[in-house]
C-alpha cells in the first residue's frame, strides 16, 4: 500500500477494524488498491497504526468473508478483482497474457509496451 495511508481515529464511535476494513474497502473500490495488490502482513499494519494484531486481523478476516481481499498463505493478502471492480474474465486474460509472455521469454517492459500499443497506449 505504497503511498496509502490509513488512519484510525481513536475518537470515532466506529471500532478500530471497522475503520481499516471500511478504508481498504474504499481505496480498492475507488481504484487507490488495485487487484491483485499485495497488502502488509496483519504485523506490518498493525504497528503502522498502532492497533493490536487482531484488530488488524479482524478487519482482513471480514474483507476475505466478503471476498474483498484472498490471503495465499505465507505469499500474502491481496485485493480481489471483485473488490477493485474489475471482471474475473478480464483479471483471467491479463493472467493468461502475462503466463504466455514469459513463455516466449519476453521481459515484463517489452510486454507492456506490447499490451499499451494494442491498447492505443503507445508513447
Amino acid at each position: 500500500m505504497a503511498g496509502t495511508t490509513l488512519r484510525v481515529d481513536p475518537e470515532s464511535p466506529v471500532a478500530p477494524y471497522e475503520q481499516v476494513r471500511t478504508q481498504i474497502a474504499a481505496l480498492a473500490a475507488s481504484g487507490g488498491l488495485a487487484a491483485g495488490a499485495r497488502l502488509p502482513t496483519v504485523r506490518q499494519l498493525s504497528e503502522e497504526l498502532g492497533l493490536a494484531v487482531n484488530t488488524v486481523a479482524r478487519a482482513y478476516r471480514e474483507l476475505e468473508q466478503a471476498g474483498l481481499v484472498q490471503t495465499r498463505g505465507r505469499h500474502g493478502t491481496f485485493i480481489t478483482h471483485r473488490a477493485a471492480g474489475v471482471s474475473a474474465e478480464a483479471e483471467a486474460l491479463a493472467a493468461s497474457y502475462a503466463e504466455r509472455s514469459r513463455q516466449l521469454g519476453l521481459a515484463p517492459a517489452q510486454a507492456l509496451a506490447l499490451a499499451e500499443a494494442a491498447l492505443g497506449l503507445s508513447r
